[in-house]
Order: structure tokens, then sequence, then C-alpha cells
């Protein structure tokens, strides 16, 4: 006798039917009063990974259950389905109203450190808004303040330094845009500011020597009341960036904007100026 094999479509066919049944089945424990098996089946989903249903449904007992035990648990859970679908946006502010309504949880200390994780996760490239990384390093901060023994301590601080790094270039782009855009005054103003937040910054070489340029052509652009005061500034920035990078590969463009300042000066007021090697 042979025996009688499944086809595709028969397959396909109890595949569909089982689907339907199922979706009916959680349609119909939506609309039901039955909390026990809403909670129930709200953590079933949960480990199925089926985190949209899961999310849902602690949405929808979350309420019925506040002031009792599991009141931290459904909504710590809740965040936690957001944030495994990816939607970083509501999963952070699920933390954040976790760690204000549940001060003292046992998953307290995991929802500070998410909170951080979802702004980190939301931080852009860094030619765009920083918002996200400021809070991130801001969160992961607090993070380590209140849990300096906890093992998660030094990837905190590998993602602060991370951020940062955005911020400094950020700032530095941010600031440039000013010169490219031949707007040397309010160039000076943005790449001092860039140095005072951040004086470990990886440009500084360059920010020096964009101010010592920028402080030129500002000078030289000026009416001739205002040219005596920006070249001597330009003479003062160069002694800034020749005393802090005397080997710099713009030294030699350096010296070339203090000569020409100082013939400016030596032009404007008949005075003397110290010429350099």
């Amino acid at each position: 006798m042979f025996q009688k094999t499944v086809t595709s479509p028969a397959i396909f066919i109890i595949v569909l039917f089982l689907l339907s049944s199922c979706h009916s089945s959680y349609n119909r424990l939506l609309k039901s009063d039955d909390y026990e098996l809403m909670f129930q089946k709200s953590f079933e989903y949960y480990e199925d990974e089926d985190f949209v249903r899961a999310a849902t449904l602690f949405e929808r007992i979350i309420p019925i259950y506040r002031g009792t035990r599991e009141a931290a648990r459904l909504n710590y859970y809740l965040a936690k389905s957001y944030y495994n679908q990816g939607d970083y946006i509501l999963a952070g502010h699920h933390f954040d109203t976790f760690i204000r309504d549940f001060p003292n949880s046992e998953f307290t200390q995991d929802a500070f450190y998410m909170r951080a994780y979802c702004n980190y996760l939301l931080s852009p490239r860094p030619s765009l808004d920083q918002t996200p990384s400021k809070r991130a390093i801001d969160q992961f901060q607090m993070y380590i303040r209140r849990y300096p023994g906890s093992e998660r301590v030094a990837e905190a601080r590998d993602y602060i330094e991370e951020l940062r790094e955005k911020l400094i270039e950020k700032s530095f782009k941010s600031a440039r845009l000013y010169f490219d855009m031949g707007d040397y005054r309010a160039a000076i103003v943005a790449l001092k500011n860039s140095l005072k937040e951040y004086p470990e910054t990886k440009f500084r070489e360059e920010i020096l020597f964009m101010i010592l340029e920028s402080s030129y052509l500002l000078a030289r652009n000026s009416v001739p009341e205002r040219q005596i005061e920006r070249y001597r500034s330009t003479l003062e920035e160069f002694y800034l960036f020749s005393e802090e990078y005397p080997e710099s590969n713009n030294i030699r463009d350096a010296k070339r904007y203090y000569e020409r300042a100082v013939n400016a000066l030596e032009a404007l007021t008949g005075e003397k100026y110290q010429e350099v090697n």
C-alpha cells in the first residue's frame, strides 16, 4: 500500500487555518474582560518574541493592575517589548516613566541603563541634531553615579566617549561652516566656543589655525577704522598657534598670515613689528 502524503496546497491551507484561528483567538481575548488570561498570554507572547501582541496586551491590562505587586513587572516588560520591536523612542519613554513610577523595583537598575541605551541607539550621524546624544550622555552618567559597582559601568563609559566624539565633530563642523561661508567674524566666535566646550578636541590644531586665518581675512576685509585692532588680533592668534604647534604642517602658512598682518600694520601705523623666522 502507498502512504498518502499531504500535498503543498493542503499544508498551506492548514497553516492558513491555524493562523486565522490564532488571530481570531487573540482578537477575542482583546475584547474580553478575562484579565488573568490576558496577563498570562502577554508574557507568553513576549517569550515567543511576538512583541507587538505582547505590548498591546501589556497596554490593555496595566491600568487594571495599577497599584498591585505585578504593576512594576508589567510596565517594565512593556518598555522591553517596544525596545525589542526597535521602537527606541517609545521604549525610552516607557523606561523613563518606569524609573519615575517604580524607583525601588528590582527592574529599576536595568531601566536606568536601557533608557540611556535607547537614546544612544537614536543618536544620529554627527552632521545632524545631537539632542539624543546629549541626553544619552547625561543618562549614562546618571547610571554610573547611581550604580558605580555595576558591571555595565565600563560599557557605559565607552558609550559616553563615543557620543562625545560625535558632539566634538558636530561642534567643529558647525563652526567650520561659517568659515566656508566667508563669515569670518562668526567663524572666530564659533571656533573659539568649540575649543572652550571641548578643549581636548582632536581638531584643536585645525581650529587654532582656522581662527588665525579667519582673523587675518576679517581684518583684510574690514573698514579702515577696524583694521588696526583686527590685524593685532591676527598677531595674537599667530603667537597662540605657533607656541602650541611649532612643528605644524600649517606653520608656513601661519607665518605668511603673520607677515601680511605685520606689513599692513606698519603701513597703517608707521610702527615696526617683530619679524618671525
